[in-house]
């Protein structure tokens, strides 16, 4: 089941979509579209429109689902994220918001698994959590009948947890003082809330803190060899809209793969009782608002692992086509792992703002001669 080691691609493909996919950046898909919650609070304070929390809701409310699989920042841990399977409308709204950590989603399986015979379940999780649970779901019968519903995030790179840490250094604040971590809300693009045990709240923008704060590092190893930016096994995939039209966008867009039948008849059964706002848009708008995390997927990726194997380090086994590298994109791994490096050792801390602003005044200078 562990998707680490090994996906095979074109035959889990063929068993989810009953084809290998023609389009080797986003894989099988029936429809793109845009879309947000029609219910403000949801919208405003989701990741990006709101549109996985009102689908659960949804799905459990006309009783194609009794519960979700999703994840929340743990009460009694605040720091420590926390899967579990949602099975009321405030539970899934307690789980909404992204979590930039290590999220441990698949152990929640075991709780599907001893739930009451005829039961049927949505997951919600990254490319890599929609790989281990649809890789259990080929041996594992009684997994497969009762998850019918897979909605992946689009993910480029997540976080580890030292990178809480260093947060927390740059802002002044201890561990010990923090009742609740939001890693993103308040609308969009939004950004991270940390309260504290005095009733004070740090907060920062998303922009700030993930590019210009933690930037690349922080990356854990093996996101650094994932192939899926779009969560392409998923029955609907969601993320961010990174689009120049939707700059001025305050509350909350949400861009949407279907590529199930299953999947696009649930988003246009919402859109009919008007639950969301819907609209589709063309492929081109969907790569354009992805530009560089699928660069980074799919384009630098044979680079890493060609380097990797230079220093003999154990790789995937992908039964996928992984498009040509060129000489910027192994540059780019090098420069990818020194980071991951340094920022790895706290005793290096000291150099990631300088490295990083270094590596601001290298970008304008070869901004300018472009």
């Amino acid at each position: 089941m562990c998707s680490g080691y090994e996906v095979d691609f074109k035959a889990l493909n063929r068993d989810i979509f009953g084809k290998e996919p023609e389009d080797p950046l986003l894989g099988n898909y029936l429809n793109f579209y845009i879309g947000h919650s029609n219910e403000y609070h949801i919208r405003y304070n989701s990741a990006s429109g709101g549109l996985v929390t009102q689908l659960l809701i949804f799905a459990l409310e006309e009783g194609i689902i009794d519960g979700a699989l999703v994840t929340k920042m743990r009460k009694d841990k605040p720091l420590e994220p926390e899967p579990f399977v949602a099975r009321t409308k405030k539970e899934i709204i307690d789980a909404s918001k992204s979590k930039y950590c290590p999220v441990p989603a698949n152990i929640a399986i075991k709780e599907i698994l001893d739930s009451k015979e005829g039961e049927r379940f949505a997951v919600v999780g990254l490319p890599c959590h929609i790989h281990g649970i649809r890789k259990a779901e080929k041996i594992n019968k009684k997994l497969r009948e009762k998850v019918v519903l897979h909605l992946g995030l689009l993910c480029s790179i997540n976080r580890n947890f030292l990178s809480q840490d260093y947060l927390f250094k740059k802002f002044n604040v201890k561990k010990e003082e923090v009742i609740k971590l939001d890693y993103r809300g308040k609308g969009w693009i939004g950004g991270m809330t940390i309260a504290l045990n005095d009733g004070t709240e740090k907060y920062s923008p998303l922009p700030i803190y993930w590019t210009q704060i933690l930037r690349q590092y922080f990356v854990p190893f093996r996101c650094t060899l994932c192939s899926d930016q779009s969560s392409e096994l998923a029955d609907l995939s969601f993320g961010d809209i990174w689009l120049p039209e939707f700059r001025d966008d305050k509350i909350g867009t949400s861009l949407i793969i279907s590529r199930t039948k299953t999947g696009d008849k649930i988003l246009n059964e919402m859109k009919f009782k008007n639950k969301v706002n819907l609209k589709k848009i063309e492929r081109y708008k969907v790569v354009e608002s992805q530009s560089y995390p699928l660069k980074f997927k799919k384009e630098y990726l044979d680079a890493r692992i060609t380097l990797l194997k230079l220093f003999r380090k154990r790789t995937p086994i992908y039964n996928q086509k992984l498009l040509k590298p060129n000489i910027i994109t192994y540059l780019h791994a090098l420069l990818i792992y020194s980071q991951i490096f340094f920022s790895s050792k706290k005793y290096f801390w000291w150099l990631l703002e300088p490295f990083g602003n270094l590596l601001d005044k290298i970008s304008k200078i070869k901004q300018k001669i472009h």
